[in-house]
């Protein structure tokens, strides 16, 4: 679920040069919608129409409020995109309430796994970590070995010359807000079975999510990827081996080391 948030966030941040603390949002709403879309279908149909609302209700941020800001300072995109989040905090009270929303998962994961020396596991927990590699073999894919990629690449490394060599670089920066959104949607409604649809439920994963952006390297999907596996791994081990108060730190101590060493992160997308 990390890598889902950062994928999204990375591209945004390392294309468009956007800082947007309102991609939480679209982790909720992502969640909202597949549990209303649940009422109505099957799991399945309703994750692939959150994820299509979500990356709606993406593109229409973006061309409404967020395209205005990408000239502006860094300051004030974060103020717009913080006033973003306290819209979509309130809007979701006004539309679903303040109690968390149900949604469950499909019932043909709803048991578990016997993996090796007998440990049972959740089977959708399985299945999140199969989507999260599918997403990212098929991001490897299109960024890689695509000519959409190639745009991407290109806005991420020198967005001037990509804008001079032809690239709409408008219609890219669209494209990838709205598919950030959906995977940030997509991330959301997998992890609501787990935690809780809620309000306000993007924003404790949105502070892990721009760790790994910034750990991974601004841009980089590949740098996404192993630094979610990185900051989920020591987050966990951290918050279970040490005392409560050092657990809850090791992540940053394990991001200022690292950033010590490589001071644009792991895989930086300028190179």
């Amino acid at each position: 679920m990390l890598f889902l948030m950062a994928a999204g966030l990375t591209l945004v941040f390392g294309i468009m040069n956007l800082i947007n603390l309102a991609h939480g949002s679209f982790y909720m709403a992502g969640a909202f919608f597949a549990a209303t879309f649940l009422k109505w279908t099957g799991f399945l149909p309703a994750a692939a129409l959150a994820m299509l609302a979500a990356a709606l209700l993406g593109a229409v941020v973006e061309w409404a409020v967020l395209r205005r800001f990408y000239s502006r300072g860094h300051l004030d995109q974060v103020l717009v995109t913080f006033g973003l989040i306290l819209v979509f905090n309130d809007a979701v009270r006004f539309l679903w309430g303040v109690v968390p929303v149900p949604l469950s998962p499909p019932e043909a994961l709803s048991g578990s796994v016997r993996l090796f020396g007998g440990v049972d596991y959740p089977a959708f927990r399985l299945a999140i970590l199969a989507v999260g590699a599918l997403v990212a073999l098929g991001l490897y894919a299109v960024v890689s070995h695509t000519r959409i990629g190639m745009w991407i690449r290109a806005g991420a490394s020198n967005r001037p010359m990509a804008s001079a060599l032809g690239v709409d670089v408008q219609l890219v920066f669209s494209l990838v807000f709205a598919a950030g959104a959906a995977l940030a949607g997509l991330a959301g409604l997998m992890a609501g079975p787990i935690t809780a649809v809620q309000v306000g439920m993007g924003e404790p994963i949105l502070i892990l999510a721009l760790l790994v952006t910034v750990l991974g390297g601004i841009g980089s999907i590949r740098g996404a990827f192993v630094a979610a596996l990185i900051i989920g791994v020591g987050d966990t081990f951290g918050r279970v081996l040490l005392p409560p108060a050092l657990g809850s730190m090791a992540i940053f101590m394990l991001m200022a080391a690292i950033l010590a060493w490589r001071p644009k992160g792991l895989f930086p997308a300028n190179g």
